[in-house]
């Protein structure tokens, strides 16, 4: 077996907004490896600022990778604990070499073209007004939950967005998650969830700043809306500190992004913790390329999660790989009519 690693810059269609800043690119890497004549594509997504393995040895740990690929998969997965979107990349890799076609990771109804899944519509920062068009083309767009980043615009004309939409449609018609990415201080936090709480909201992401478990544990405790962990999960490596985690706070909802996690082994055992606590999760992406969505929609449709996901990424970009993803009336699909465009995935990999 032998592997070679690319880098990809991913360019947004428009500037994103997030409580960190505006997003204008995203940085990714293809690994690719090759057996006895297939080969099998993955991808590890980085998202600087953020991720974990936001490192400068990064690329030296894809180079020994690739200088180690033959070694046991489960011995590579071990040795990349501290780089868990790399763990993701192999992981992907070995079942995209391993499966019947390169794209189809986990065959089943989705992969078949006759099943999707409901996801949310992504709201991006901005002024009202930006914000405010975005509400509306998601709902024409047929999108039956939807999640509004907030916490970089002042608060209350943040509210009033909610209020906008909570007087065209009811919770029954459209359900709303926001996203504060931490933006909240302590000690203001409950009484904006309180404010918050009267448009009938489904849950809040993050209210707070990660590593303040005491006070995190109180508003999970005392909040009038579902409170839903994120980055919170990021850096949790050991299945000690994952279950001392939700012990401590006891979120409601907890949300996964493989490549933050270390891929489907990490999200598997969050999944599990989560579950035998009767606490809710979905998946969503962290702004990876089609290739990496493709398989975080396959893995995600197999646990038959009824919520909807946070897989609506894939149109962000102006230079991302034309596939057959399809996202339809406020679900992602997979259209069985297209293919992937194998030209340009060769320009970048070089297959």
């Amino acid at each position: 077996m032998k592997a070679t690693y690319q880098q990809y810059i991913l360019n947004f269609k428009q500037a994103s907004g997030t409580s960190r800043g505006i997003l204008r690119q995203k940085e990714t890497w293809y690994l690719v490896v090759h057996d006895e004549g297939k080969w099998g594509i993955g991808e590890c997504g980085l998202l600087r600022g953020l991720s974990i393995d936001d490192r400068s040895d990064y690329e030296s740990k894809l180079q020994w990778l690739v200088a180690n690929i033959q070694d046991n998969p489960e011995t590579l997965y071990e040795a990349l604990t501290e780089f868990p979107s790399i763990q993701f990349g192999l992981e992907m890799a070995l079942k995209s070499l391993h499966a019947s076609d390169p794209f189809t990771l986990f065959p089943s109804k989705f992969t078949d073209g006759t099943a999707g899944m409901s996801i949310n519509g992504l709201i991006w920062m901005g002024d009202k007004d930006f914000m405010k068009a975005q509400i509306v083309d998601r709902i024409e767009n047929g999108f039956g939950c939807i999640k509004m980043k907030i916490g970089a615009i002042d608060f209350q004309k943040e509210l009033e967005l909610l209020k906008f939409i909570r007087k065209e449609f009811s919770a029954n018609e459209i359900e709303l998650r926001v996203d504060a990415n931490g933006a909240f201080q302590p000690n203001e936090s409950l009484e904006k969830l309180k404010q918050l709480s009267q448009f009938q909201l489904h849950s809040i992401e993050q209210p707070i700043a990660v590593n303040q478990w005491e006070e995190m544990a109180a508003l999970c405790e005392n909040t009038p809306l579902a409170i839903a962990l994120d980055e919170e999960l990021i850096g949790i490596f050991s299945k000690e500190n994952k279950t001392a985690l939700l012990d401590a706070i006891q979120p409601q909802y907890i949300i996964l992004k493989p490549s933050f996690i270390g891929g489907f082994k990490g999200t598997d055992e969050w999944i599990n913790l989560a579950n035998v606590r009767n606490m809710g999760w979905w998946v969503t992406s962290a702004l990876e390329s089609n290739i990496g969505l493709n398989a975080i929609s396959q893995y995600t449709f197999l646990k038959n999660s009824k919520l909807p996901q946070g897989l609506g990424t894939g149109s962000l970009y102006t230079n991302n790989i034309p596939s057959p993803l399809e996202i339809i009336n406020g679900s992602i699909q997979w259209n069985p009519n297209k293919t992937w465009n194998l030209e340009a995935l060769n320009e970048i990999t070089c297959l």
